[in-house]
């Protein structure tokens, strides 16, 4: 009796875009919206389309999505390393990036003219820039290539880009409000010190500001240090050992807060008993038993979400400009605490 023999049995069949839009009901265009995680899409829409899709074990082929003129990469720059800080930043386009085909790729530099150039040579989707220092002139020349947003850039004089920004003035009101309600008023900024910035300008102006409203006027006093550890160590011990010794010292960072209250111990000074020390930033740190370190929280996760979130709309084919504000608040902790009465 003869056998039958049956043939091997077929790879599994790469399921199509079409066949997702079958499922679900809805069109081919609309599954193309969904993966895009274009701007206006429904939840409902996108609910059914990605049900369909874990259904039907649906995975886009990024080769695909490269010859659809997308790369579906974003470029994002910091300026740095060292502060904590943009590890939320990061956190939060992460975040945001999740329920996108996007992914981002982050590089490094505080002059990232060069970087910019390479990640657009790269075919990126979209950058973000945080802390840039290039003119607002410069910006909308890379906002007129690709879907730019940046970070800690409050010129919003043109369309070609899209901003997201702490309230750095009202962030800077705060911290003189704070210390002034706790008895201190000799209250010095130790601010940074690096090529024209708006961020700078507009802390320094929300210190100077609430400072004269305070009426503190007379000992308004600001220090710049590049946020190099040696520098602002100088630059702390300098406001330290000078005759008219501040009692209070408003930091650019939380990292620069941290040094100051390392020279005042060595100073033989008690924080905040002798000086209050108050940072920015309110990074991980400060909950430090150790440390116990007054900052402004700018919320940097959701900085980065609603960043992420702007250069995906760009990159969907929005144009006209979007400006995000992410409203400060003071977190209070032991080192700025209120003085004791004399």
């Amino acid at each position: 009796m003869a056998k039958t023999v049956s043939s091997p049995p077929k790879p599994a069949e790469r399921i199509t875009i079409r066949e997702v839009a079958q499922d679900a009901g809805v069109s081919v265009a609309a599954v193309s919206k969904v993966l895009r995680d274009a701007y206006g899409v429904s939840d409902a829409l996108r609910a059914k389309v990605r049900a369909s899709m874990d259904k039907l074990n649906y995975r886009p082929r990024a080769s695909a999505r490269g010859m659809r003129g997308k790369t579906y990469t974003l470029g994002l720059i910091f300026p740095d390393l060292r502060n904590p800080f943009f590890a939320d930043v990061y956190a939060g386009v992460n975040s945001a990036l999740e329920r996108t085909q996007y992914q981002a790729m982050q590089g490094f530099s505080t002059t990232p003219a060069a970087l910019i150039e390479a990640m657009i040579d790269r075919q990126m989707d979209g950058l973000i820039l945080i802390g840039p220092n290039e003119s607002a002139a410069s910006l909308a020349a890379t906002g007129a290539r690709l879907p730019l947003v940046t970070i800690g850039q409050h010129d919003k004089s043109g369309d070609g880009y899209d901003t997201v920004n702490n309230d750095d003035q009202l962030g800077a009101r705060l911290v003189v409000r704070h210390l002034v309600g706790n008895g201190f008023r000799n209250i010095a900024m130790l601010s940074l010190m690096q090529p024209a910035s708006t961020v700078i300008e507009q802390r320094e102006l929300g210190y100077r500001l609430e400072m004269m409203e305070q009426k503190c006027g007379g000992t308004i006093n600001i220090v710049r240090a590049p946020q190099v550890v040696r520098d602002v160590q100088v630059a702390v011990r300098r406001l330290l050992e000078s005759k008219e010794r501040p009692d209070a010292i408003f930091c650019w960072t939380d990292l620069m807060a941290f040094e100051a209250i390392s020279v005042a111990v060595d100073l033989g000074l008690s924080v905040p008993d002798d000086i209050a020390i108050v940072g920015y930033d309110n990074t991980m740190f400060c909950d430090f038993a150790q440390n116990s370190l007054t900052s402004v929280d700018q919320s940097g996760e959701l900085l980065g979400l609603q960043a992420a979130r702007l250069v995906v709309e760009r990159i969907d084919g929005r144009s006209a400009a979007d400006h995000f504000t992410v409203p400060p608040r003071i977190v209070a902790r032991n080192s700025s605490r209120p003085r004791k009465p004399i």
